[in-house]
């Protein structure tokens, strides 16, 4: 069994450079199959889970070359056939191979998605649009199959402005007679940065990043290239580490606009930080002050950085207020933070953090990807030693998260016990 093994206390000082973007990657690999022709992506994460996203498009018969940051796709070779329980359920992003399918070929085979267990987490508004579009859909046994005749060009209305929904709704409408109107979008940049690389193209796709995003479908798209934009939660979870335990720390490649409630509600706290360009430079800063934190879409607070977020919440002087209302079951790394010392209680959606507390080291558990990302932080302010086990879920959307924050001073390593 993997555990990170972190000696806490240490002075994080130097640069750390952001990858691609996770929630980019995850959706752009399964969208490569619309193509007519290879399509290249560019800095790609070195992350399991666009792994795994690689073994679904190779077991479909794809032609895949990873180079470096980069991964090749010749979806020309593809065999449209049901994807097994074992490839789907790995991860959540192996529903977009859902709406690619359908979407090019007008039908698909494949179990319900996996993923982190963060909570409730069902495709209804994904299933939602396919109808929309003409589709029938037959499930049994977490089992489903999917086909038209046709699609055809729709007003959808999403109940929620889901990221998987609005990606999954273009995906699967590109290719569909007529125009499609998807109303109540998510506005996240993943979803534009997927926008941008179907009308790479050839698709006729405009509003992504707007609330109403129009798609007039095409019968043909081209090859093309594409770059995943810096990855939006990485960089915050960096940033957070300098506050924390920096010293003129530089996170960099990142664009400041994406992390920008993160950075205002930080900046209230009494944070000290300089922004640039594409780079944010933070410091341990001293006598934080207690703040309140709401998790909404974006250009709200990301649910993503609810939970690394906590670890500073506990060195603020002061009662911090954070209520999450995206998932239901995203405070599973409280009970492990309080078992390093830290004063948290749940109260329904809300978690009430008083601070300051002194953290120690201790044996703890990576419950999800954002919960682990949450203890890594905490165990790199810890007194002593901490032991994160189920580590996987964290290098899941962290590339190279122990030699990143080697680079910079952490003493950091995984082990087998």
């Amino acid at each position: 069994m993997k555990v990170l093994k972190i000696d806490g206390g240490k002075t994080l000082s130097g640069t750390i450079r952001i990858s691609g973007a996770k929630n980019s990657s995850v959706a752009l690999i399964p969208a490569a199959i619309l193509a007519d022709d290879e399509v290249t992506i560019c800095n790609v994460p070195e992350i399991t889970d666009t792994d795994a996203l690689t073994e679904i498009l190779e077991y479909l018969g794809a032609d895949v070359k990873r180079a470096s940051e980069s991964i090749l796709i010749n979806p020309t070779t593809i065999e449209n056939k049901e994807i097994p329980k074992e490839l789907s359920t790995k991860l959540r992003a192996s529903y977009y191979f859902m709406s690619a399918l359908l979407g090019k070929y007008k039908y698909v085979e494949m179990y319900f998605p996996g993923g982190c267990n963060i909570g409730a987490r069902p495709i209804d508004q994904t299933l939602k649009s396919f109808r929309a579009l003409g589709a029938t859909i037959e499930e049994k046994d977490n089992r489903y199959k999917i086909y038209a005749d046709e699609l055809i060009g729709a007003h959808i209305y999403l109940d929620m402005p889901s990221v998987g929904a609005t990606i999954n709704a273009m995906l699967a409408s590109v290719k569909a007679k007529g125009e499609t109107i998807i109303e109540n979008a998510a506005k996240e940049p993943e979803v534009v940065n997927v926008a941008i690389f179907l009308n790479g193209m050839g698709a006729k796709i405009t509003g992504a990043g707007t609330s109403e995003i129009r798609i007039k479908g095409v019968d043909v798209l081209k090859g093309c290239y594409t770059e995943v934009i810096p990855d939006r939660i990485e960089a915050g979870t960096y940033i957070i580490a300098g506050a924390l335990v920096g010293s003129n720390l530089k996170i960099d490649n990142i664009i400041p606009e994406h992390v920008e409630m993160l950075i205002l509600k930080m900046k209230e706290m009494g944070v000290k930080m300089e922004i640039g360009p594409d780079y944010v430079v933070v410091s341990k800063t001293d006598n934080l002050k207690p703040i309140k934190i709401k998790t909404q879409g974006y250009p709200g607070f990301a649910t993503d950085l609810q939970q690394p977020i906590t670890t500073l919440l506990t060195q603020c002087e002061g009662i911090s207020v954070l209520e999450e209302t995206i998932y239901e079951n995203r405070f599973q790394n409280v009970a492990y933070l309080n078992k390093m010392g830290a004063n948290i209680e749940i109260d329904n959606k809300k978690i009430k953090v008083v601070g300051k507390t002194e953290l120690n080291g201790t044996e703890v558990e990576a419950t999800d990807l954002r919960a682990g990302a949450c203890l890594v932080l905490a165990g790199l302010l810890a007194n002593n030693t901490t032991k994160i086990k189920n580590i996987e879920h964290v290098l899941r959307g962290y590339e190279n998260i122990v030699e990143k924050l080697s680079d910079v001073g952490a003493a950091i390593e995984l082990i087998e016990e």
